[in-house]
């Protein structure tokens, strides 16, 4: 089974090194890796290129709308059967993350396989915040509960029957995605109860008061695109939700 996967990048120099590093380190072979980069000023597309004699990369550089316009591009492209999307500053927690993900989709009826991630700021051996995502439920939703994005696996079909990304989100277009395919479309899911993503804790929807404000307002619209009823208190059971990630395991 070929799995696609998409990384996303601009300006990622800093970072990128990590990512690549860690999609090479995995025993599964049957691997198409891309890279859609946003026409970055830095030299990340030289460190990209620099992997080409170790992995056979993918890779484009030109400007794009965000992150989400770069995923869609990303997805267009894969020719794999499974596509997963890990981002240029994040990690795979292990060699075996896709082995073992693969092993469940052998299974036809599973349109989607997600697991846990954990968190790390400066250093990426230490854990600032977990999330362990549990079996889903539908009713869980309303709780601000949500897939880890960068640890979620789909079907290629699912983006042919559900759609891509929103590109006029800017910060919640991986949490509209995720209430559509699971609210409106209703995928077959599997749970992996295991770390398989290490994320960098500093994204763009978390870095100040203003940039939450706005990601909750983009929370809000996407039960709104989808014809969906939004959940009493939703903005505070979201806090609740998350504030709870930083509780020991």
């Amino acid at each position: 089974m070929k799995l696609s996967l998409i990384t996303p990048s601009y300006n990622s120099a800093a970072t990128i090194t990590r990512t690549v590093e860690s999609v090479i380190a995995q025993n599964y072979s049957d691997l198409e890796y891309i890279i859609v980069d946003g026409a970055s000023k830095d030299n990340t597309k030289d460190i990209v290129l620099s992997y080409q004699n170790k992995i056979n990369i993918k890779f484009i550089s030109e400007s794009d709308s965000g992150i989400y316009e770069a995923m869609n591009k990303g997805v267009k492209l894969a020719n794999g059967e499974v596509v997963g999307i890990l981002n240029s500053d994040d990690m795979f927690d292990n060699p075996e993350v896709l082995t073992k993900v693969a092993a469940l989709f052998d299974d036809d009826k599973i349109e989607a396989v997600y697991g846990d991630i954990n968190y790390f700021s400066k250093d990426v051996n230490k854990t600032t915040r977990v999330w362990r995502a549990g079996e889903y439920q539908e009713n869980k939703l309303n709780n601000g509960w949500v897939i880890p994005h960068p640890a979620l696996f789909l079907r290629r079909e699912v983006y042919e029957k559900c759609g891509l990304f929103r590109t006029d989100f800017k910060l919640a277009g991986d949490y509209e995605f995720i209430l559509r395919i699971l609210k409106i479309h209703k995928i077959n899911l599997k749970y992996l109860p295991e770390v398989l993503v290490r994320m960098y804790n500093g994204g763009v929807s978390g870095n100040n008061l203003g940039q939450r404000i706005k990601g909750w307002k983009e929370l809000k619209k996407a039960w709104k695109v989808n014809n969906l009823t939004l959940p009493k208190l939703f903005i505070l059971r979201r806090i609740i939700f998350k504030l709870k990630q930083f509780l020991p395991i």
